[in-house]
């Protein structure tokens, strides 16, 4: 029965302890994630700019009406 509890013990403590962590991140990842976003908002409104521009005006002027 120690043994089950000594266990139990390890396994709390090592949940409940805070883990040390490499604070630099994954800067690479999010640079990659952010440029992709970039790209794909680009691509969308060259493609799309006056569909966009006019679904805008259309949800702007059923405010003001």
């Amino acid at each position: 029965m120690e043994t089950i509890e000594l266990a139990m013990t390890r396994i709390y403590l090592a949940l409940a302890l805070p883990r040390r962590r490499d604070e630099r991140g994954d800067v690479p990842g999010w640079v990659l994630i952010t440029v992709m976003t970039a790209g794909l908002v680009m691509a969308i409104w060259g493609v799309a700019k006056t569909q966009l521009n006019e679904m805008l005006r259309d949800a702007l002027n059923s405010v003001h009406d």
